[in-house]
């Protein structure tokens, strides 16, 4: 009787709420109105956006532990999803899920945070030291080298704290979040989230993956030859003379633009904070860390004798970065895309089609940060990175038994596939069918004497 009485509603119907103000998502075949919690999700309004009028089950059990369950009642509108069912996959990857849970996986004990904020403390004083205390144009180059591989490392502390808990206390936890990335790199820890959630829920979308929204200077697929439609930025790519010219020679500018990427960050930390139209929590907390670093950077790059061991200590400094600039491309950029909005029904087949691994031995994962298990880490982003390897072996058996693609590739193969996907994409740019429209750089490249 009781399941007689239970009120149901279509897949159909559920459809329709999906617009700002109308949010409704449905876990485990309960559905559940989450229109006026978007405001406050702690991920921020994008993942209910990008998600809202599906199934979201799978991506609900893979961001949230198991605490989070119990605040869903207060959303629930009474109704359930019509021929609910779970997938073969699904019930594989949510038991895997319940067992890294019994095992304590998702507890941080995966890697020492302590070491990597001391790693990170030595290398700002060995660089800020050598700039201060040494009349050597060589070790000036050198502290400018240190200084972006604490880039490097503040970065991937704070991609880390994005997705959980790097330390106990959350206020600590928070200090350390502003101190890496606001404070010590310039970068935003709010805009890094909201980024970042972002890619992660849309993975590999044209339309939806800020991560592959790069024009005028990058397209990976001809499909965005189209001006398709960014609902990140809430506007036209638009694919005007000047973008293709960029794009045709994109496979020769990938490394030289990577180099300078940071410059891009800096920007869309500062518009995000400036922004009256979204909701940016503790601005004034995140204006403050960017006011720090634009104070400290700028005073010790002051500090060097001559402009031309200032320049040389910026652009080593960025240049080192880029190095982490390209390793978020690999990961992606070879990968599958597509055009049209994520599902919520299909988590682990999305995940897997749209990331990429890097072969590495355990001795390099400093280098890369955790990102070297890109598969992994997408179906399982609450895992520490200490833990990324010791479950690869299991989300390798779900991929084979699931006929999931699995990609495994060498750095080396990682960046050839990555400069091959730009260089097909730049021809098809080129296309004689389709010839570049004439402009002023052209005219510039293309002049005699």
């Amino acid at each position: 009787m009781a399941e007689e009485s239970k009120k149901y509603i279509s897949q159909e119907k559920l459809s329709t709420h999906n617009k700002p103000g109308d949010l409704w998502i449905s876990i485990q075949g309960k559905i559940y109105n989450v229109s006026d919690w978007a405001n406050h999700h702690p991920g921020g309004e994008l993942p209910l956006l990008s998600l809202a009028g599906q199934d979201v089950t799978d991506a609900f059990v893979a961001y949230h532990p198991g605490s989070a369950w119990q605040h869903l009642d207060q959303f629930f509108t009474g109704f359930h999803l019509e021929d609910y069912s779970v997938s073969e996959v699904s019930k594989d990857y949510r038991k895997l899920v319940n067992e890294f849970t019994k095992m304590g996986l998702f507890e941080n004990s995966g890697h020492s945070v302590h070491f990597y904020l001391f790693l990170v403390a030595m290398l700002f004083t060995l660089s800020i030291y050598g700039v201060l205390c040494s009349d050597s144009g060589w070790v000036h180059l050198g502290s400018g080298v240190l200084m972006g591989f604490l880039w490097i490392q503040s970065g991937w502390l704070g991609h880390d704290s994005g997705h959980y808990q790097i330390i106990r206390s959350k206020r600590v936890n928070r200090f350390a979040q502003i101190l890496t990335g606001n404070c010590l790199a310039g970068i935003s820890i709010a805009w890094w989230k909201r980024n970042h959630n972002a890619h992660h829920i849309a993975v590999n979308s044209l339309e939806f993956d800020p991560d592959l929204q790069h024009m005028p200077f990058f397209a990976v697929n001809s499909k965005l030859f189209n001006s398709l439609a960014s609902y990140y930025y809430d506007r036209k790519m638009n694919f005007d003379a000047f973008t293709r010219f960029m794009v045709s020679y994109q496979h020769w500018t990938f490394y030289p633009v990577m180099c300078l990427a940071r410059i891009n960050l800096f920007a869309q930390s500062f518009l995000l904070l400036s922004s009256k139209r979204l909701r940016v929590k503790n601005r004034i907390q995140e204006i403050f860390g960017l006011l720090v670093f634009w104070i400290w950077y700028p005073l010790l790059v002051s500090y060097l004798p001559n402009w031309g061991e200032r320049v040389m200590f910026v652009v080593a400094s960025f240049s080192v970065t880029g190095i982490q600039h390209v390793q978020f491309c690999l990961n992606h950029f070879s990968s599958s895309v597509y055009v049209g909005t994520p599902t919520g029904n299909d988590w682990c087949e999305n995940q897997t089609k749209g990331s990429l691994d890097i072969i590495c031995h355990p001795w390099m994962d400093w280098f890369h940060g955790g990102l070297q298990f890109q598969i992994e880490h997408h179906l399982f982003p609450r895992l520490p990175r200490g833990n990324l390897r010791k479950v690869a072996p299991l989300v390798k058996e779900l991929c084979k038994k699931h006929k999931l693609l699995y990609t495994s590739v060498s750095f080396y193969k990682a960046n050839e596939l990555t400069v091959g996907m730009l260089r097909k994409a730049a021809l098809q740019a080129r296309d004689l069918a389709s010839p570049v429209p004439k402009n002023l750089v052209w005219e510039a490249v293309h002049s005699v004497g």
